[in-house]
């Protein structure tokens, strides 16, 4: 795998690979020295020519934490903004010795042109293009789901799918990239989606996608679902009026209080609440639904870090080998840190005691 760039074209074998050093990755943000040296030496570029708070920062703290140097690009402030092209850009990066690229982009399919051509030889990752794919929300979206999912099973997550489980996508499917990705990959894993969304907001051909298509949210629910997942009201690529009102909006498509009730009424007490962020509150989602205990929105973004880590790991880390061998390096690359790490702490005491 030498680019990351949809998960429609993700096999299960790579999903769960990257899910697997993911859960590895995680137990370096738990420990006192966040840190790994699986990347030193090597340059990764943010490149991003859409604003973004969540996934560059996390990119940057992914990159950062496997000791890898980072360059942050905005387009705003560029030489973007004096017209110079995608190409130059990606040139003077790979002059500046880049060796993965995570770029996002306003226009659809920017990412896989940029792995296509000869204009820079590094890993590409695609952090969001226009309306197209975001593979590493879904990557992470996946990750939380499956550690519920688990859970719910009394078992451990490493190396499981979703198998069975029930996934409400609800909300602006025609504009979202998150929405695509997660459909791709949740279906390779095994899980049963189901879209919802007014019929203004579906895209033309989604019923040729891997998934059900609903336009009514309670019956959605009323059916029985594991996770909810709202997506946001992206009125910055609206050009026409796709709804009469927010509040016919709110009212119809999204999880307001009366529906966060009605899954206790359901019987569904292990369903969780999820969102990709940024969130409308009061428009796709309640403050008391993105706040109650069944929300899994702070856990995203922490669970973030950790599979872009793994993102980051597996792409530049050299290893060729199969998923179960790599996996296990990942592992031993986080045992074999803290083994060190733990000797550092004991020498040190054991010097101050000799000094006392």
């Amino acid at each position: 795998m030498k680019h990351l760039l949809s998960t429609e074209d993700l096999s299960l074998a790579n999903a769960i690979r990257i899910l697997d050093t993911a859960e590895e990755m995680a137990a370096v943000g738990d420990r006192e020295v966040k840190k790994l040296p699986a990347l030193r030496g090597r340059t990764v570029v943010n490149l991003f020519f859409e604003d973004s708070t969540r996934t560059r920062i996390s990119f940057e703290a992914a990159a950062k934490r496997l000791s890898a140097d980072v360059i942050n690009f905005a387009a705003k402030g560029s030489s973007v903004s004096k017209g110079e092209s995608l190409k130059d850009t990606a040139q003077t990066l790979a002059a500046m010795g880049a060796d993965a690229v995570v770029i996002r982009h306003w226009a659809s399919g920017a990412p896989h042109r940029l792995a296509a051509t000869d204009w820079i030889d590094a890993a590409v990752i695609n952090a969001g293009d226009g309306t197209h794919e975001h593979p590493t929300q879904a990557l992470l979206d996946a990750f939380t789901m499956r550690r519920h999912w688990s859970k719910l099973a009394g078992s451990a997550s490493t190396g499981a799918d979703l198998k069975g489980m029930r996934v409400a996508i609800a909300g602006d499917v025609l504009h979202s990239r998150v929405a695509r990705s997660n459909v791709w990959l949740l279906r390779t894993l095994g899980a049963d989606v189901t879209l919802v969304a007014p019929p203004t907001l579906l895209p033309i051909g989604v019923e040729h996608w891997p998934c059900k298509v609903s336009y009514n949210m309670d019956d959605t629910l009323a059916q029985g679902v594991d996770a909810v997942m709202m997506l946001r009201v992206q009125g910055e690529r609206m050009n026409a009026s796709f709804f009469p009102s927010t509040r016919e909006y709110s009212r119809r498509w999204g999880f307001d209080d009366n529906r966060l009730r009605a899954l206790d009424s359901l019987g569904l007490k292990d369903t969780i609440i999820m969102h990709p962020g940024p969130m409308n509150r009061g428009l796709e989602i309640s403050s008391a639904a993105a706040d109650s205990p069944r929300s899994t929105v702070l856990a995203q973004v922490r669970n973030g870090v950790s599979v872009r880590m793994a993102t980051l790991y597996l792409l530049l880390s050299g290893d060729t080998r199969e998923p179960a061998a790599s996996a296990g390096a990942a592992t031993n690359t986080v045992r074999t840190n803290t083994a060190h790490t733990n000797a550092a702490r004991s020498n040190a005491a054991h010097s101050t005691k000799e000094s006392n």
